[in-house]
């Protein structure tokens, strides 16, 4: 306590630099409210005017001269009003965090009876200024405590006890470092009394009272690194939420337009669904990715979108077709890509319904694409929209046995079917993993 005695006046030095950077450092966080910074800036504030104060009054103690007597008691009677007015100030920041995070429109009674022990504590401070009923000061202007200088503690103390009172009746509304930061601003005030009391001529109390300012700043910096978080978290889910509400949407939208195309012959009622399942199927079992094997399902789900512009007479025909209603069935994947391009988002949509008709050797249209010239996603819907075709019901035939289908398959690999993609549904017919 010696070394403390004979340095407090550095150490007071050195804390009101410490809190000075504190007060501009509230000035720099953007999600604080401005009614939380405007508090907590009077509160480093009033703790710096506390220790500036309080420094004075060692510094001009004993001086004998008018301006010595002035500065050491107006710094006194500044002490004893700040160390009510921090308080006051924490008051104000619970009834914050109660409107602002507990969204209580009734604040409760006590933090009322606050403001009033506030208004008693610096009527009484005044008092003292006048009659000595704190301290008083000798012919050499030295300060000495007065028998009722104890009351002076008891007003901020009863302060702080009915704000961890309110706080831990109502902790469920605020967060539980707000109970650990009132904690410490009742014991660390409290013990530092206690010192003051014992070792006469150490300014425990203001030092402790600037760092209970200093526990409300890290407590607000916690508070906002965890409201950044959850907000980080809120936007997240909400973002996953979007493309979940954006993707239902969109597969929705993408079923209503493939059941309209369908409804246009009775006998391919479902065909498209069962395509596209069946193409994601032999992309999965060919080793794509899953983000892939939904693009593929899609673009498979709408790859005979081009046939919403043939005329019904010409697709629900029941003999052959001529040479003109043959070339309209053969312009659908053209008229399918310029349906589906306009979709910049997803690419992959248009690619599916533009070349599902080209043939491995190169005899397909609309462009007459060769083997590794088509791309992957049209190879794979290739296979599977002629199997669902044979193994279908048409206007013109019955659905192929199961051996008849395997047998055009297999005299189709290399010709009309990419080889790889064509062994593959072999082997889940096998395994009986596609219905027919």
């Amino acid at each position: 306590m010696d070394f403390i005695r004979a340095h407090q006046l550095d150490i007071m030095l050195i804390m009101c630099g410490s809190v000075g950077i504190l007060a501009i450092m509230t000035l720099m966080p953007k999600f604080v409210t401005r009614r939380k910074k405007v508090i907590l800036m009077l509160m480093e504030a009033a703790s710096l005017l506390l220790l500036v104060f309080d420094r004075l009054s060692y510094v001009y103690r004993g001086d004998e001269s008018r301006l010595g007597g002035i500065m050491v008691r107006v710094s006194n009677g500044m002490c004893y009003l700040l160390i009510l007015f921090i308080p006051f100030l924490v008051t104000h920041f619970i009834r914050d965090m109660f409107q602002t995070e507990g969204n209580m429109e009734k604040l409760p009674k006590r933090l009322y009876v606050c403001d009033i022990l506030f208004g008693i504590g610096a009527a009484l401070v005044a008092v003292s200024q006048f009659t000595g009923l704190y301290y008083t000061f000798d012919e050499h202007n030295k300060y000495q405590r007065a028998p009722l200088n104890f009351v002076s503690y008891i007003v901020p103390l009863f302060l702080v006890i009915i704000q961890e009172s309110v706080v831990l009746q109502y902790r469920k509304k605020v967060r539980r470092k707000l109970v650990l930061a009132l904690a410490i601003s009742i014991v660390l005030p409290m013990v530092a009394s206690v010192f003051q009391f014992i070792f006469y001529g150490i300014s425990l109390i203001t030092v402790t009272m600037a760092v209970v300012v200093a526990v409300f700043f890290i407590y607000v910096l916690c508070s906002l690194g965890e409201d950044m978080e959850r907000a980080r978290k809120h936007e997240i889910e909400f973002y996953k939420e979007a493309q979940e509400r954006e993707s239902t949407l969109f597969e929705e939208t993408a079923e209503a337009l493939t059941n309209a195309i369908d409804a246009k012959d009775k006998y391919t009622c479902g065909h498209s669904v069962r395509v596209a399942s069946l193409s994601r199927l032999i992309a999965k079992e060919a080793g794509v990715c899953d983000d892939e094997c939904e693009q593929i399902y899609f673009a498979a789900l709408l790859h005979d979108v081009g046939k919403i512009g043939v005329p019904d007479e010409v697709i629900n025909k029941q003999g052959k077709l001529t040479r003109e209603e043959y070339a309209m069935i053969m312009e659908h994947p053209v008229a399918g890509y310029q349906i589906l391009s306009s979709i910049r988002q997803s690419p992959y949509l248009s690619i599916g319904a533009h070349y599902h008709h080209e043939r491995y050797d190169g005899t397909g249209y609309p462009d007459g694409l060769k083997g590794e010239e088509i791309p992957v996603i049209a190879r794979i819907i290739a296979v599977a929209d002629a199997y669902d075709a044979m193994t279908s019901t048409r206007s013109y035939r019955e659905a192929l046995s199961k051996e008849n289908v395997r047998s055009e398959i297999e005299n189709g690999m290399g010709r009309q079917f990419d080889p790889k993609f064509a062994a593959v549904l072999l082997s889940l017919m096998d395994r009986d993993m596609v219905g027919r």
